[in-house]
């Protein structure tokens, strides 16, 4: 039996706004309180933590990941500080050296100060001895070298343009170099899950696909020792692939014999990404005329798959981003509801994901399905704002709509909050910090509604029957992350008036203050069990 005392602190929780103390007991909190009721709790059994000012809060949630492909992001050539084609080259000479396929992810070129890339003949005098594959930092399209392109019997095209290839060319590229063997896919995602406890997360979602990691990938992970898996954040999955009927959901689901894959789809994608023009949108992109995206599923194939997954009561999923993405998506949930009833598909609580462009009307559809809107406002941080990534795509109207987390939930449609990592980094309190400074005023929300879209929804999401998942009460789960904040705040998204408030008189727990420095994780416990400790002997 271990009891653990953790005190002089904060502990954010809703039984007691000014609690500095908790006791954790066999993986479970036992009693929440303040510094002069913890010291009579202390006996033999018990092992005293100093948290020496430092915050408690429960452990994230990342609703959106890419286990594999996250780790091998950060085993790889890392192109995100990139600002120009020169510096890329740079980057893969710098790596040129071995042999075999160079793998490189991150680049952006909205950031480049002319917007030019890097040519085919480029990247292979760069690497001349190489075959070279450089993700976009959406992960939907790439630059690769006149030797993959062969390699490939590419030939230049709407699909393959100078050294970018996107759509379904560059779909059956990565199936084929992200085949990795069992070895390299269990470093990756050994190296994805340590990253993710490191940075305070309790609970990921793995979104799985047969065009990201595969199944056997998804199947090892999901075959690891109790052990292994009590040394890692909590995996919950969702398996990409279309069904067509009640019975084909529930064999694809049962066959993977685990409670842990949650439902069909995630990454089942309707369109691409705005950054590679494969969103698909109502009008052309502002800065290439003619062109509005790719579709990759269609009415039918989305209201068979709705119908069939609301019968089996399973949730389905797919990637959405763009307007017109998402007029699909939504003709396909009221096809399915028409043939299978409203309520079935209501209680199914179906989620589309990153759901960037969204007007009123379709909020409205969305609530009337009971969809919930799995989304990553890191996006935003990264791409929003005047001159960035989505004005340059979109124009200023549509790019100034996007990302409305503050209209979902004035709507009743529930959010919850991913990193989608590794396009954007698994940094939660990133993630909270844009939620409070989107680039729409009318879609910020505060820190706390943010905290709870990247917490407790994050299990109400995944249909966890725990009320107290998420939370920190007597007789919920230990699982938690300690932090070095101690300047906390109940914090407002209005940036009109001042951006917090020290005042707890209300009863409202308060989170760290989020300005130029964010909090960095001391420790991460997941029931009970340390899966990450920077906290030495303390």
């Amino acid at each position: 039996m271990s009891v653990e005392l953790y005190r002089n602190g904060s502990i954010y929780s809703p039984a007691d706004p000014f609690a500095t103390a908790m006791l954790v007991e066999d993986g479970t909190v036992a009693w929440i309180g303040t510094e002069s009721a913890a010291g009579a709790l202390l006996d033999a059994r018990i092992t005293e933590i100093d948290l020496q000012g430092a915050l408690i809060t429960p452990a994230f949630v990342d609703s959106h990941v890419h286990l594999g492909s996250l780790g091998a992001s950060l085993n790889g050539l890392d192109l995100g500080n990139a600002r120009s084609t020169g510096e890329v080259l740079e980057a893969v000479a710098a790596a040129a050296q071995g042999s075999g396929l160079l793998l490189g992810a991150g680049w952006d070129e909205s950031t480049f100060g002319d917007g030019t890339l890097p040519t085919s003949e480029q990247l292979q005098q760069a690497a001349p001895d190489r075959e070279v594959y450089l993700a976009r930092v959406d992960v939907h399209s790439a630059l690769i070298s006149p030797k993959l392109a062969m390699r490939f019997g590419l030939s230049e095209g709407l699909e393959y343009t100078g050294a970018l290839v996107r759509g379904k060319a560059h779909g059956r590229i990565r199936d084929a170099i992200f085949a990795f063997d069992e070895a390299t896919n269990s470093e990756n995602r050994n190296r994805a899950l340590a990253h993710l406890a490191s940075t305070g997360h309790g609970t990921v979602v793995e979104m799985a696909a047969g065009q990201i990691s595969g199944r056997a990938d998804l199947e090892a992970l999901l075959a690891r020792t109790d052990a292994d898996k009590a040394a890692t954040p909590e995996v919950f999955a969702y398996w990409a692939e279309l069904v067509g009927t009640e019975e084909e959901a529930r064999t694809l689901l049962a066959s993977f014999n685990s409670a842990a894959v949650v439902g069909l789809g995630g990454d089942l994608n309707i369109d691409g990404s705005i950054g590679s023009r494969t969103a698909l949108l109502r009008e052309d992109y502002a800065d290439a005329a003619g062109e509005r995206g790719t579709s990759y599923l269609g009415v039918e194939q989305i209201s068979a798959h709705v119908a069939a997954c609301s019968l089996a009561g399973i949730q389905a999923s797919f990637h959405v981003i763009g307007d017109a993405g998402l007029d699909v998506a939504l003709e396909g949930f009221a096809k399915a509801a028409e043939s299978v009833g409203l309520a079935k598909v209501q209680a199914g609580r179906h989620r589309l994901e990153h759901v960037e462009m969204v007007d009123a009307a379709a909020r409205g559809r969305m609530l009337d399905f009971a969809l919930t809107a799995s989304m990553q406002p890191g996006f935003d941080a990264a791409w929003g704002g005047a001159g960035g990534l989505y004005t340059q795509r979109l124009g200023d109207a549509r790019a100034a709509a996007m990302n409305g987390v503050g209209q979902f939930l004035s709507a009743g449609v529930p959010v919850v909050i991913g990193s989608d990592a590794p396009v954007t980094a698994a940094s939660p309190w990133a993630a909270v910090k844009a939620c409070l400074e989107l680039s729409d005023p009318q879609a910020r929300i505060s820190a706390r509604a943010a905290f709870m879209a990247h917490t407790r929804s994050g299990f109400r999401a995944l249909g966890s029957p725990n009320p107290m998942a998420g939370q920190l009460v007597n007789g919920a789960e230990a699982t938690f992350a300690v932090w070095d904040a101690t300047e906390l705040s109940v914090q407002t998204p209005d940036l009109r008036v001042s951006s917090w408030s020290t005042d707890a008189r209300a009863g409202t727990p308060m989170l760290p203050v989020l300005e130029d420095e964010l909090p960095n994780c001391l420790r991460t416990v997941r029931a009970g069990n340390v899966i990450f400790d920077a906290m030495g002997g303390a």
